[in-house]
């Protein structure tokens, strides 16, 4: 099975969140076709959470998995050592007091 090339797939979960009202942003933008996506959570309190796609070799499934959380820096330092090691990778900052981030949905873990 193919996967949908990175670019695509973050155009159609940007449409989803702002379908939503739920304001979001690249705020890095990484290989157009591969490269992996990392989702921050700005809960607009100095709190923040980082999400990563994670891949469960038992089942199969793709599941979206906290990579750090905390205090908004510490995410942020967290993002920037990430970008250090992947050139490639793609950084979506989607901003909700109420913490919604529709990673949860169908289709958005595939």
């Amino acid at each position: 099975m193919s996967r949908l090339a990175t670019h695509i797939w973050v155009a159609g979960y940007l449409k989803r969140l702002q379908l939503a009202d739920i304001p979001a942003f690249i705020t890095a933008k990484g290989d157009p076709t591969a490269g992996t996506v990392l989702v921050k959570l700005n809960t607009l309190d100095g709190q923040a959470r980082c999400f990563q796609r994670s891949f469960d070799l038992m089942t199969g499934e793709r599941a979206w998995v906290t990579l750090s959380e905390g205090a908004e820096a510490d995410v942020d330092a967290s993002l920037a050592k990430q970008r250090g090691f992947d050139r490639d990778l793609w950084v979506i900052e989607v901003e909700d007091r109420a913490g919604r981030h529709l990673l949860d949905e169908p289709g958005l873990a595939d």
